[in-house]
C-alpha cells in the first residue's frame, strides 16, 4: 500500500454549493481529520525533553493521546506542548494502555488555531527506565494558515 501527500485543506461531502434550503441542496462539505504519530522509546523519555515534529499552520487540534504499548519500569510522566503551550499538565503513566489527554483551558486558543506558522510539537517527560514505549498521537483538522478553508465550507 502506498502513501499520498495532499497539501492544504481536503474537503469532503456530497454537496459543494448551497442551492436551496432542502437537505441534499445545502452545502455539506467538511474538512478531514488527520493525525501524526510519534513513537518514544525509554531512552527518549529518560532524556526529558524532545521535539516530535510540526503541525501545519492554521490547524485545529481535535485530540492528543498517549498509547503506552510497553510499560515503563519506573514512574514516568509525559506532557505534550504545541506552539509553546502545554496541552495539559503531565500525565502519569502507571499502566499500559491509552491516556486521552483532556486539554487545559489555557490550551483552548491554540487548540482552535495553532497559529499562522507551523506549530512545533514537543514533549517533556520524567522517568529513568531502560524499558518502555509510548506512542503520541495528535489529531487535527488541516486548514489554511489563517484558520479558514478554501473554499469556506
Amino acid at each position: 500500500m502506498g502513501t499520498a501527500t495532499h497539501l492544504g485543506p481536503w474537503l469532503l461531502g456530497t454537496v459543494k454549493e448551497t442551492t436551496g434550503t432542502t437537505a441534499g441542496l445545502v452545502k455539506n462539505t467538511g474538512a478531514t481529520v488527520v493525525a501524526q504519530t510519534f513513537n518514544l522509546t525509554a531512552a527518549q523519555v529518560a532524556a526529558g525533553t524532545g521535539s516530535l515534529g510540526f503541525i501545519p499552520a492554521g490547524s485545529a487540534i481535535t485530540s492528543v493521546q498517549f498509547l503506552t504499548t510497553t510499560l515503563f519500569a519506573s514512574a514516568t510522566t509525559l506532557k505534550a506542548t504545541i506552539a509553546g503551550v502545554d496541552v495539559a499538565t503531565a500525565s502519569t503513566i502507571t499502566t499500559a494502555g491509552t491516556i486521552v489527554v483532556a486539554p487545559a483551558a489555557t490550551f483552548t486558543p491554540v487548540q482552535a488555531n495553532v497559529g499562522a506558522t507551523d506549530a512545533a510539537l514537543t514533549f517533556t517527560a520524567t522517568g529513568s527506565s531502560v524499558t518502555g514505549a509510548v506512542t503520541v498521537i495528535v489529531a487535527y483538522i488541516v486548514r489554511n494558515s489563517n484558520g479558514t478553508f478554501a473554499p469556506n465550507p
